[in-house]
This record gives C-alpha cells, structure tokens and sequence, in this order.
C-alpha cells in the first residue's frame, strides 16, 4: 500500500539511501581508490626525490623496479620475518581464542561474570599499538627496567640484560604484543559465530549423549567455518602489514630481525633517497602475496560439501 502510494505521487525514499552513500563514496575515491591507483602507476615510473612531482613512465624496461625490489635481500629479508612474527604470534592466538570461546559458550558449565573477562580480554586491543610498544620498551628498559630490576631481585640474573640486543628476544616481545593484543578480539569474533549456531543442534547432541569435547570439535569447530576463515584471513593482512610495533619497539633491530615488509617499504620511501617508485613497486608486491595466501585461504576453508 506504501509503495503504490509513493509511486503514485511520483515519490520514493529510496534516493535517499544514495544521498547518505555519497559520503562514504567520495572519502573510498579520495582516500582509497585514488592512492592505490597512484601507486600502481608509481611503480613503473622513476620518481624519486622529496617534493619532486615529475616522474616519466619507463618505457623502455617497465619492471625494472620490480625486479630491482626482489633481488633486494634486504626485502626477502623482510618478507621472512613478517611470515616468522605472523605465525609466532596467530598460532597461540587462535589456540587460546578458541580454548576460551569453548570456556564461554559451554551450555554445561555456566562461567559467572562472563561480560567482565570478555571486557577484560578485549581491553588490549582498544589501546593504541604505538603506546603498547612504548610501555614494552619501558618494561624492557636496559640497564634498569621493571623486568630486568624483578629478575635480579628474585636471583634469575647476576646483573642486568639487554633484552633488546638480542634477535630471538626482540622477535619474541613484538609476537606477544601482537598475540596479547589481537587474541580477545579474535575471541569476541568467534563467540559472535557459536551464538549463531542453531540451539536445537546442542540440545540434540546432549540428549545423544555427546560430551563437551564431541560438541565443540564435531560440531562448534565445523559450524565455524565461515568465521575461521574471515579471522585467518583479517588476521593474514594484519600480519602481514605488521608495521608501528616493530618500529616503535626497535626500530627493526637488532641486525634487521624484526625489519618487516611495510617497515622496507617505508624505508625506501621516506628515507635515503625517497625512492618512491621502487617503494611503490614494493607495496604492490606485497599487495599480490597476500592477494595469493588469501585465495589459498578460501579454497581450503570451501564448503566440500
């Protein structure tokens, strides 16, 4: 009846659904799509320099900063310690978002003030990256530090330790940041996916007999298929553009080891020489790995069925 009268007298709402997009739309063109297509065309030009807007188009050998980018060792480098920081950091992640989404849901074991340790688990992720990396630095101050002062004074240590200096320590801090601050996100993420399991499902499995461990792992994990793929995925370009923690922790020291792909890229962009088309050509080389892991991703999370 609504919609005959509107037609009648030539008048629809729907327009305004458009009117309200079009600020999104300007600021994705402006903000989004402009500068992605910028950088595609940066990369086979030779700009460089700071403030020098003219660039020229190279014609004669356009995927010369490609290649240039992967014989660089310093990007393979960087490439391997992103994928290092990201699995060392999403496996215990997922592991404990999962162990305390199976905590949370049980329909058996009903857990008193669930809403305060979801708040609690997902305070971390509200706090900005740069200020965990400062406070982490602090922790791990040299030569006097809480962490350094508390392992003298318990006698684990004759004097204090540089952690900082050392490149399996350093990978560690930057892995435990980025799992302690993305695992109660991930948590909420998965929580959200078994509220929206069917109830009746549960309540068939226990009149069956079926245990909690039966449940979560034959009917929980299966259902969550969706959910674990969007988290791996969300979790994969995250990952893999790991950038203010191993900045502002240590600069991507020492030697390099925590030097991640975005850090190259902002380094051969903004610093030296300000090589802004091999920059460029890098970003669009990690733009196509990811682009790769995430298609991967969904063909082996597909429905089989």
């Amino acid at each position: 009846m609504n919609n005959s009268l509107q037609k009648k007298h030539g008048f629809s709402y729907a327009r305004y659904g458009y009117y309200f997009s079009i600020p999104f739309i300007l600021a994705f063109l402006i903000f989004n799509l402009y500068p992605t297509l910028y950088t595609v065309v940066l990369g086979f030009t030779d700009s460089k320099g700071l403030g020098n807007i003219t660039f020229h188009i190279l014609k004669d050998d356009p995927w010369k900063n490609f290649r240039a980018i992967l014989k660089a060792p310093t990007f393979i480098l960087s490439l391997k310690n992103t994928f290092v920081l990201w699995i060392l950091n999403f496996i215990p992640q997922i592991t404990l978002a999962l162990i305390l989404t199976a905590w949370f849901t049980s329909r058996r074991n009903k857990i008193k003030g669930q809403g305060f340790f979801k708040v609690v688990f997902y305070m971390p992720n509200i706090i900005t990256a740069a200020s965990v990396a400062v406070l982490f630095n602090a922790l791990f101050g040299y030569p006097k530090g809480p962490v350094n002062d508390l392992l003298v004074n318990m006698g684990l240590r004759d004097s204090t330790t540089y952690f900082m200096n050392s490149a399996s320590t350093t990978r560690g801090i930057v892995a435990f940041i980025q799992f302690w601050m993305w695992y109660g996100y991930t948590m909420i993420i998965l929580v959200s996916g078994v509220l929206g399991i069917n109830p009746e499902i549960y309540e068939a499995a226990e009149i069956d007999g079926a245990n909690d461990r039966q449940i979560f792992f034959q009917i929980t994990i299966p259902n969550l298929r969706t959910i674990l793929t969007y988290t791996l995925i969300t979790s994969l370009i995250g990952g893999l553009s790991m950038y203010d923690i191993p900045k502002m922790l240590n600069n991507g020291n020492p030697n390099n080891s925590t030097l991640t792909a975005t850090m190259f890229i902002y380094n051969q962009s903004f610093q030296g020489s300000y090589m802004y088309a091999r920059g460029a050509a890098a970003s669009m080389i990690l733009f196509l790995i990811i682009a790769a892991l995430s298609a991967v991703v969904f063909f082996l999370m597909r429905d089989r069925k």
